[in-house]
């Protein structure tokens, strides 16, 4: 017969809605603009990371090829970007500056977060997405350029 004290039971769950996790997650970063993150890749060696999907970078055009800028779908964002996994580029590092870009700036946010939840300390993300980044005139490639 066992003396252990039961386990306490689980906290219960909170649900408070996905503008409460968006403003969390954002609480942790330090969100830069469209034009702030152009600079930083130029000037600081920053890396943009675009993490729209295939159909929406073809339909709605895509950074300029010739910036250091990745695409990694948000789906695999953490395993390529976290030093210690197996399926890492060979970009990832816990000290890398990485800008991370969606459409409009919602995905992004929750995007960066996680990575500075798995040690990528400085990850942030841009504000208004690639929207931003084109309506500011920066360099396009795709349909929208």
């Amino acid at each position: 017969m066992s003396t252990a004290a039961p386990a306490p039971a689980p906290a219960p769950a909170r649900y408070d809605g996905v503008d409460a996790l968006l403003a969390d997650a954002r609480s942790r970063l330090d969100r830069v603009s469209a034009r702030a993150a152009f600079q930083e890749l130029l000037a600081l060696g920053a890396l943009l990371v675009d993490i729209r999907p295939a159909a929406q970078r073809a339909r709605e055009g895509e950074v300029a090829r010739w910036l250091p800028a990745l695409v990694v779908e948000r789906n695999v964002l953490e395993w390529r970007f976290d030093p210690r996994s197996d399926a890492r580029l060979p970009e990832a590092s816990y000290d890398r500056r990485v800008i991370v870009l969606c459409q409009e700036g919602y995905t992004s946010s929750l995007a960066a977060d996680a990575l500075r939840s798995i040690g990528v300390a400085r990850a942030t993300d841009v504000v208004g997405g690639f929207a931003a980044w084109r309506e500011a005139g920066l360099p396009v490639s795709g349909v929208a350029a």
